[in-house]
């Protein structure tokens, strides 16, 4: 692999993300910057064919990259140009268009705009708010028998439940029991919120049990709530839309959420990109999926990633997805606590 085969692969990929037609050695001996002749270009991508990075879809027709191709364009060759002043003065005007930033907001914001820019679907699977800790919690009066448990966490995350319960409480009792959650519970890691630490709360009530239980219970469905993965999609669509991929495989994949959040948040280090026909839970073949992760406390607590064809601009999209990660990094690590010491060890390197 010398540099001038290099620089072949690298002309066959760009100019079949362009087209998305097979492409010929006339076409690359016409590019700027190749130099030698048809036949010359010819031979060499012979050679990439035989080393397994491009392939001939038919007999008479050009050549299209493989995944190996398409792999060892972006880890050895491709170059992301850096984003302007300007762009980065565009995509900061996308993310702040609804108003004052909160980390949840900007990461909405976020893949809303990485689905815009990119026309693919864009996906960002967050666990940072079970780093925060638990910064009010306050028993609502809504209406008879009806109180509603709010949440607020350092990390912006606001989470409520209505209770029904079989008496009124008198401002006394509320008051008691108000006081008595923020006493136990402000201050504390989302992250420590376990069923066994909700049940010594329960237990340490006494008689005032029976009656405070569905409040005891919806603070508890809370804090699930907050411990769990948030994933948020945006763009579906524009899959729908591709003429290279299977509906029905992009349908299989969307209603599968839960192999997608493991998809997302298997460590790495980097930009990661995986391909539909590697096998594993990423089944939409002819894809590819493209994830970056941002920071708290220099310890990973999200996924943002991009979805697309096998044929996308890798080298228009990376960048876009490094700066929104980074401005989600930047944003989460101002609003709260540092997470605890991280139990899953070193990060691996990317897949």
């Amino acid at each position: 692999m010398n540099e001038r085969k290099l620089k072949i692969l690298a002309a066959v990929v760009e100019e079949y993300v362009r087209t998305g037609e097979p492409v010929g050695s006339k076409v690359i001996a016409n590019l700027p910057g190749i130099g030698v002749s048809a036949a010359t270009v010819r031979n060499d991508m012979a050679m990439l064919e035989q080393l397994g990075f491009l392939e001939q879809p038919h007999t008479s027709a050009g050549r299209v990259p493989t995944i190996s191709g398409y792999r060892l364009y972006i880890e050895k060759i491709m170059t992301p140009p850096a984003l302007p002043d300007s762009e980065r003065e565009r995509l900061d005007n996308m993310l702040a268009e609804q108003g004052p930033m909160t980390g949840e907001l900007l990461i909405q914001n976020a893949t809303t705009a990485l689905a815009e820019l990119t026309q693919c679907a864009a996906v960002v699977s967050d666990f940072s708010p079970k780093f925060s800790v638990i910064s009010k919690v306050e028993v609502i009066p809504a209406g008879k028998r009806v109180y509603v448990v709010l949440l607020i966490t350092s990390g912006g995350a606001i989470k409520n439940k209505a209770c029904r319960l079989e008496f009124d409480l008198t401002n006394e009792q509320l008051s008691m029991f108000s006081d008595y959650l923020a006493e136990h519970l402000e201050g504390v890691s989302v992250a420590e919120l376990s069923d066994e630490r909700m049940a010594d709360l329960a237990a340490a009530m006494g008689a005032y049990m029976m009656t405070m239980a569905p409040l005891v219970q919806g603070i508890l469905e809370l804090s699930r709530d907050l411990q769990q993965h948030a994933l948020t999609f945006s763009g579906e669509k524009n899959l729908f839309s591709c003429e290279d991929l299977d509906k029905m495989e992009i349908v299989r994949f969307i209603e599968h959420k839960e192999e997608l959040v493991r998809l997302l948040d298997d460590s790495f280090s980097g930009i990661r990109v995986m391909f539909g026909e590697d096998g594993g839970s990423f089944v939409i073949g002819n894809s590819s999926m493209i994830v970056s992760k941002f920071h708290k406390g220099g310890k990973n607590v999200g996924s943002l990633g991009v979805i697309g064809p096998m044929r996308l601009d890798y080298a228009k999209v990376i960048p876009y997805l490094e700066y929104f990660s980074q401005k989600i990094t930047d944003l989460i690590s101002e609003e709260g606590e540092e997470p605890p010491a991280d139990t899953q060890g070193e990060e691996n390197r990317k897949g």
